[in-house]
């Protein structure tokens, strides 16, 4: 088992004035904490800490780190408490030793909320000092290697964590060495007989792979020799699971991948990558679509290089990435390759740019109550497939892969997402649906007095702008059912002789509120908006005297009605006056409803029509209808038809309608920015079997894209 001793100096190495008198106490505090505990292994439980602060000082990471390091299971695996903790090492370490600490006191209702819930307090944590996720990737790396003692389910069940979760956070913190190793871990315990495949298979060309590499590697230096050029080549092999990747993803065998080995050229300055790369593509032919520039536009990780892939020797591919020292140790190291000890973990303004990823994780911990919901955000966020557009002033923004303008208008600032009407990529206006690719220029148009569309969910692709979509059309929708809530219950008190103010006033407000269990007449007006309670039902709980006499006259009354001829029996009722809802305009061969309603007879819906879930209605107003076609008549129906923008389009339309025996009643034109027209009529028909016919006649014309009934104002 790896000793303090060894630990300090290789911590010395890197940080010849570190704490190393701190470091022996915290060793010396774990051992007597974890004194006695051994792991499923067998071994000692110390050992574990041991190599945890091992893998953070090959990371070079401060002393405080290291002690922590050593901490961090004394609170969650023995009798430690976090008071033992700052009583010895101070608060500045016991916080991110609570940050580590797993919520085991705390009855969840799945392993998965459990999960994100401890993810969540991380998330937190790591707001506040960034070490804790350091700390807490080395001691997830340091379980994968030692998962063998495990159940198969166990091993399994961390390995997929590990995958979702850890491996991308190393990622997007740049550490490449630890990402690498994480997901070829992960592969071996979740698809063991794939990853044994892929290690005899890689194995078996290792001899042939090295040979074929070292000739590239030579014609590369010799070139760099005639170019004058400083710089160190040497081959390197793909790891186990992007192979793997690559294999799904393209849907070819093993024997297909012919770049399994690459070539990393270190050179000294950024303008001699550029140089190297020309040398490069001068040497050989370039795979068109496989150039990326990672130093002119940086990964948000702080990753920089030239990736190109090249026709080299005998015809077969390489890959190639060139890059300066400065370039390699970030990639390599990330976050940890320019830790500043004097930061107490904190990340500076600079950084802050770079990982705002975080502060988006913090965003949705807040704004997520559903664990589920906020999991889900975080795992989308952490596998981007990333592409890069411009704003007008030359920002780069990252994006998920499939991203809208809607997107990058969050991704710039709430208010300028709540506001987008509208889109302009590389000059030209396009619809808020479309999808945006590496180098557009895009320019979000914005509307002071402009909503969100509840429509925007539907093609949104960044967790970001899902969730402050959900959350404004949330209050949205909360507003709205508040004022039509008040104006429901507040017409009908007005028919009773009631007012919104005597309702509040009255005896029995208290007794309302807690029947429908709300805070205060707001909430239950929301309520009453939302459908959710009746507004019939909060005036017979406060005036039943007014209500039942209001029903007696209102029956008397509608006998008195004369029928009106209007093609439509109604079942058990000879007089009545009745007139056909405007909302949706029903006609012979709709499934049609009545309702009585108060002061207008009877009112004919079509069953489909998207307002009568919306009726405020009991049993007794509803009456059973049917139509009558013994007299003639026409019927008023709207259409609209979507088109080409052409000229003699409309006529060809109203043509096809009045050929049709039908008459065009009123007619509205309007154009969209896409060059198509929209063409609304209000048209009149004998029966369903009409209308279907003219909307037959009328898709049949070139340049028409869609023809549909309006239901609904």
């Amino acid at each position: 088992m790896p000793n303090v001793e060894e630990l300090i100096q290789k911590v010395l190495e890197y940080n010849p004035q570190a704490e190393v008198g701190l470091i022996r106490r915290a060793y010396e505090f774990a051992a007597n904490a974890h004194k006695g505990q051994v792991r499923k292994s067998g071994e000692p439980f110390l050992k574990h800490p041991i190599e945890v602060a091992h893998i953070l000082a090959k990371m070079k990471m401060d002393a405080a780190s290291i002690v922590v390091g050593l901490l961090h299971d004394t609170v969650e695996d023995s009798l430690t408490t976090g008071e033992d903790i700052t009583r010895e090492f101070g608060s500045d370490m016991a916080g991110i030793v609570d940050g580590l600490t797993k919520i085991g006191k705390v009855e969840f209702l799945s392993r998965e909320e459990k999960q994100a819930e401890n993810f969540r307090k991380m998330i937190l944590s790591m707001g506040k000092d960034i070490r804790v996720i350091l700390i807490k990737l080395a001691d997830r790396l340091h379980n994968m290697r030692t998962l063998d003692p495990l159940t198969p389910d166990k091993q399994k069940r961390i390995a997929r964590e590990t995958l979702e979760i850890y491996a991308p956070i190393a990622n997007r913190l740049g550490i490449g060495w630890m990402k690498v190793e994480l997901e070829d871990l992960s592969l071996n315990y979740l698809k063991p007989e794939v990853y044994a495949d892929l290690a005899n298979k890689v194995e078996l060309k290792k001899a042939e792979r090295d040979k074929y590499i070292e000739e590239a590697i030579e014609i590369v230096k010799q070139n760099l020799k005639v170019y004058g050029f400083q710089a160190n080549v040497y081959g390197r092999t793909k790891h186990f699971y992007s192979i793997y990747q690559k294999m799904e993803s393209q849907g070819i065998a093993f024997e297909e991948i012919y770049d399994l080995s690459g070539i990393r050229i270190i050179t000294d300055t950024k303008v001699n990558c550029y140089a190297i790369l020309g040398m490069i593509h001068s040497i050989w032919t370039p795979v068109p679509g496989r150039f990326k520039d990672f130093i002119g536009v940086p990964k948000s990780n702080r990753y920089q290089s030239l990736h190109t892939t090249v026709i080299g020797p005998r015809g077969h591919r390489v890959e190639f990435q060139i890059r300066t020292e400065e370039m390699h140790k970030i990639a390599e190291e990330g976050i940890a390759a320019h830790w500043k000890y004097k930061d107490r973990g904190q990340i500076d303004t600079k950084d802050h740019k770079i990982y705002n990823w975080l502060r988006q994780m913090m965003e949705w911990q807040q704004d997520l109550v559903d664990s589920k919901q906020f999991m889900d955000s975080v795992k989308v966020d952490l596998f981007p497939d990333v592409i890069y557009v411009f704003t007008p002033k030359g920002d780069v923004k990252e994006l998920i892969r499939g991203a809208t303008p809607v997107d990058l208008a969050y991704s710039i600032h709430t208010e300028i997402g709540n506001r987008c009407m509208g889109a302009k990529v590389n000059g030209k206006m396009v619809p808020l649906r479309h999808h945006l690719k590496s180098g557009d220029t895009v320019e979000i148009i914005t509307n002071p007095t402009h909503v969100p569309s509840k429509d925007w969910l539907k093609f949104v692709k960044t967790p970001r702008a899902r969730n402050k979509l959900k959350h404004i059309i949330k209050l949205e929708e909360r507003r709205r059912s508040l004022e039509i809530g008040r104006k429901l219950l507040e017409k009908e008190l007005q028919r009773i002789g009631a007012s919104i103010n005597s309702l509040i006033k009255s005896e029995k407000s208290g007794d309302i509120l807690r029947n429908h269990n709300v805070r205060d007449f707001d909430e239950l007006f929301i309520l009453v908006g939302y459908g959710k309670v009746s507004v019939k039902q909060i005036i017979r709980e406060v005036f039943p005297e007014r209500e039942e006499k209001e029903e007696t006259q209102e029956r008397v009354e509608i006998t008195k009605h004369k029928r009106v001829s209007g093609g439509v029996k109604v079942r058990g009722v000879d007089d009545i006056l009745l007139h056909f809802s405007k909302c949706c305009n029903p006609v012979p061969g709709d499934r049609i409803i009545g309702y009585i309603t108060r002061g207008r007879g009877l009112s004919i819906h079509a069953a489909t029509c998207p307002n009568v879930d919306e009726l405020d209605y009991d049993k007794e107003r509803l009456v059973g209808v049917e139509w009558d076609v013994s007299e003639p008549s026409t019927y008023p129906v709207r259409i609209s038809v979507l088109t080409i923008d052409r000229p003699g389009l409309l006529a060809s339309v109203s043509t096809s309608i009045t050929s049709s025996e039908a008459n065009i009643s009123h007619a509205d034109i309007s154009t969209t920015e896409d060059k198509k027209a929209v063409l609304n009529f209000v048209i009149e028909v004998k029966d369903l079997p009409h209308l279907e016919r003219i909307i037959q006649k009328i898709e049949q014309l070139n340049g028409v894209l869609q023809v549909k009934r309006m239901m609904g104002r």
